[in-house]
């Protein structure tokens, strides 16, 4: 089954050479085996050229906010692949720099061999800024394949501004996208030919890495990266542990999410966004076995309406689940893809809102903090400083507190842009989900994206929606939060 050609596309005008060594997949944004459009398509031009696949998986030094904490997450992933991998009919290899720049020269020596090369188009972070520049130095046909989320980047021909049109639109068109999912093993019963092994002179120059060396013997350390963003305490990277969660939400949470997923003591959500942003895991696996835990039908829909409840006609937890998933996560794709060079500036906020903050920008502010302060959870309100705690420790932090995070950060800065610095600066470097479409998503929403103005004004936020500690903590359960983010942690 060929993938949809609407997720697919090339780079560049270099021919495809069938008379090359391989297939080259570059694995970079859907670190993953399964449900994989990018893997698709790479095996199906293997077959279609009777050669070997490789899947080449690096993992580079040069990227903003790299740390332990973002290296080991993919490195644990890389493990994970390097496991699914062995025993297919694929030359699965893993490359981790330990000296800047050096994967730029293992890429070209690859193509150099290569009948086509296939990678993964994700719209956010350096990978587009990495293609252009790519894209014509490769000696090769340089194909993208998007399988960011179940409705294609290409499929809306507008950016949409508020959730309602957005999800009428998408309750009109996803019925067609369920029927076009990715295979959920792309290598499951296909014979290919094998590499005895990669070229030796790439191999004496660029070995494969070890990664047991850096996962568990130290090999991170040495790194020139960042290491005082330590590893998370909670979090393991990697499609075994996103498959895990994704079961026990399913078997266990789901039955009281819809009333029980805005309380940080009850942890109900499924904690995969830090796999769905590294692609440990992808949208489709989701749906699909949310779907199936449901036994729907998709003659059980209703008409498009716009509304976050009644489409789908499945239990109440899980219309409000699939709304977070393929209503708000897609928007963030949606908007990144559309406008790549504003998606995460002020400049993007609907005129409304700009306009109310920029009005309201010399408000007197009850307290001023440094990037510093917040960043090492010293302000006055306990409920912000645990939220802050949270993600310092464990590189996530619950969906709620995330948005009252947000909220309190504008409240207490000199003008919204710098909030709106401080929130990406703040959530890329320690948030596993940071640096994502749907993060930037989340950090914009706090300024006014995607929402509508609210009255009354008030200093500060105009119209932009109002948010509180205090109201927080009459309305939500926090105890156990408290006592394990709250006051005399160590940050």
């Amino acid at each position: 089954m060929a993938i949809p050609s609407i997720r697919h596309t090339h780079a560049n005008d270099h021919p495809v050479r069938e008379d090359g060594g391989y297939v080259l997949y570059c694995m970079t944004a859907f670190r993953r085996l399964n449900d994989n459009f990018a893997l698709q398509h790479a095996v199906d031009r293997a077959r279609q050229f009777g050669k070997p696949l490789i899947v080449f998986e690096p993992l580079r030094l040069r990227y903003r906010w790299a740390s332990d904490r973002l290296h080991r997450f993919v490195i644990e992933g890389m493990r994970d692949n390097e496991k699914s991998f062995g025993k297919r009919a694929v030359t699965y290899f893993p490359f981790i720099e330990t000296e800047p720049g050096t994967t730029s020269p293992l890429l070209h020596e690859l193509a150099s061999n290569a009948c086509t090369i296939v990678t993964d188009e994700y719209p956010c972070f350096f990978h587009p800024t990495m293609i252009r520049v790519a894209r014509n130095r490769l000696p090769a046909r340089l194909e993208l394949v998007d399988s960011n989320g179940v409705i294609p980047l290409r499929a809306p021909e507008r950016t949409f501004t508020v959730a309602h049109s957005y999800r009428r639109w998408m309750q009109k068109n996803i019925l067609d996208n369920l029927m076009e999912l990715p295979k959920e093993d792309p290598l499951r019963g296909v014979k290919l030919p094998r590499l005895n092994s990669l070229p030796k002179s790439i191999l004496e120059k660029w070995p494969p890495s070890d990664l047991d060396h850096f996962l568990d013997g130290g090999g991170i350390q040495t790194l020139p990266i960042d290491h005082e963003v330590k590893v998370s305490t909670t979090v393991i990277g990697g499609s075994a542990d996103a498959k895990s969660r994704l079961d026990r939400f399913l078997n266990h949470n789901l039955e009281v999410y819809g009333t029980d997923r805005n309380h940080p003591d009850e942890r109900v959500t499924t904690g995969l966004s830090p796999h769905l942003h590294f692609g440990h895991i992808s949208a489709h696996e989701i749906v699909r076995q949310l779907l199936e835990k449901e036994s729907w039908t998709p003659d059980q829909t209703s008409p498009a309406n716009g509304k976050n409840h009644g489409f789908w006609n499945t239990s109440e937890p899980s219309e409000a689940f699939l709304d977070q998933l393929l209503t708000w996560r897609e928007m963030g794709f949606n908007l990144s893809f559309r406008q790549p060079h504003n998606y995460d500036k002020f400049e993007s906020l609907p005129d409304w809102a700009q306009k109310t903050l920029h009005e309201h920008t010399q408000d007197k502010r009850p307290y001023l903090y440094s990037r510093e302060e917040f960043e090492h959870a010293k302000t006055a309100d306990p409920i912000w400083n645990a939220a802050q705690r949270e993600i310092l420790e464990t590189g996530v932090m619950h969906n709620y507190m995330r948005m009252l995070w947000g909220k309190k950060i504008l409240h207490w800065t000199k003008s919204p842009q710098d909030a709106l610095s401080i929130m990406i600066e703040l959530n890329n470097k320690y948030g596993l989900d940071g640096r994502d479409p749907n993060s930037y998503n989340g950090i914009l929403w706090v300024l006014g994206r995607y929402d509508r103005a609210w009255g009354p004004k008030r200093p500060i936020f105009g119209s932009v929606r109002y948010m509180t500690s205090e109201s927080a903590s009459k309305k939500l359960r926090l105890k156990r939060y408290l006592d394990r983010f709250g006051p005399g942690r160590l940050v």
